[in-house]
């Protein structure tokens, strides 16, 4: 089974949440390419899934010049908060695990299911799942 997500309706969630425009679009089979403009200077994240595992999802991520530097510190910034604690495991480089389960509403979630892949199109994040047998 597939939920098939279109980046417009990401971008909406995110400036809902943050008040930000932040335009996300296809950089590749398993890779989201986040981008920021101010001014002059524009910002490039890439974020590739790397594997799906259970409820696991490793990542790493690279970026133009100084963006790798920011995430890093903002990892180590919010991956202590309570709402975030156990769910969020940095990596040597510029690799991540989260560790979706240990959300509780998604925890819910993946006692019904098992993720399969994420991976992306031009149009679409795509998230392949299969119900698991009760």
């Amino acid at each position: 089974m597939q939920l098939r997500l279109t980046f417009s309706e990401i971008q909406k969630m995110i400036s809902d949440k943050t008040g930000q425009d932040i335009p996300i679009c296809y950089g590749g089979e398993h890779t989201l390419r986040i981008s920021y403009s101010k001014f002059i200077m524009k910002m490039t994240l890439d974020l590739t899934v790397e594997r799906v595992l259970g409820s696991d999802i490793r990542l790493s991520y690279g970026g133009s010049l100084g963006v790798e530097t920011m995430v890093q510190m903002a990892l180590n910034q919010v991956k202590d908060r309570p709402e975030v604690a156990g769910m969020l495991e940095t990596l040597d480089g510029n690799h991540i695990v989260l560790h979706l389960g240990m959300n509780p509403q998604l925890g819910q979630i993946f006692e019904r299911i098992i993720l399969q892949d994420i991976r992306f199109d031009e149009e679409f994040v795509i998230i392949e799942f299969v119900p698991k047998a009760i």
